[in-house]
């Protein structure tokens, strides 16, 4: 179990829930450039897609830079990933 201290709160990312969800997309916003932060509303990710983005976020921590192509790759599988 990987735990996060953030802001003063400590995290579990192993558990899917609103305020994880919301970290990881702050975080993959900030990791990848994102300049339309709009994608990236929490509101707009159902919860039942947690795993999908918290390997996303694995993968683009885990990877460190990403090349201007590979941000894109990611961006684009974010929007897949969105509620429609």
């Amino acid at each position: 179990m990987r735990l996060l201290f953030i802001r003063g709160v400590i995290m579990n990312l192993e558990n899917p829930s609103k305020e994880n969800m919301s970290y990881i997309l702050e975080q993959l916003g900030e990791r990848l450039d994102v300049v339309n932060r709009t994608i990236l509303d929490p509101e707009d990710y159902d919860l039942n897609k947690y795993d999908e983005l918290k390997l996303m976020y694995e993968i683009v921590v885990q990877k460190g830079r990403l090349s201007a192509s590979e941000a894109q790759a990611f961006i684009e599988e974010l929007r897949s990933v969105r509620k429609n």
